[in-house]
């Protein structure tokens, strides 16, 4: 059986059901950061987080970009848009719902 490719919402939310790697995103929620300063206070050692780091940024929840020496990682919308658009289509959905339940009542009044 050939394997689907996952979409960029499934790749989001995968990356996030770790909890380290929550955290990690949840370190980088304030401002950008070195590797060293996301692995300060994780029960991980740096190599673990740097494998945390490429699963993030594969799933575009991060990117990584040079200054000076060091390489900061931040926080990439794509991915936390892609989990946005598909968290969405629920509430369109419960709208909707919610508009035939409001003019049902409606026409008994």
């Amino acid at each position: 059986m050939k394997k689907q490719p996952q979409s960029s919402y499934d790749k989001a939310f995968n990356a996030l059901g770790d909890p380290t790697r929550r955290a990690i995103f949840e370190k980088l929620r304030v401002r950008p950061l070195a590797v060293v300063d996301i692995a300060d206070g994780l029960p991980v050692s740096r190599p673990a987080v740097s494998q945390h780091l490429k699963v993030l940024k594969d799933a575009r929840l991060i990117r990584v970009h040079r200054e000076g020496t060091r390489n900061l990682c931040q926080i990439d919308t794509r991915g936390v848009l892609a989990m946005r658009n598909y968290l969405d289509n629920f509430w369109d959905i419960a709208l909707s719902a919610f508009k035939q339940a409001a003019e049902k009542h409606k026409k008994h009044e």
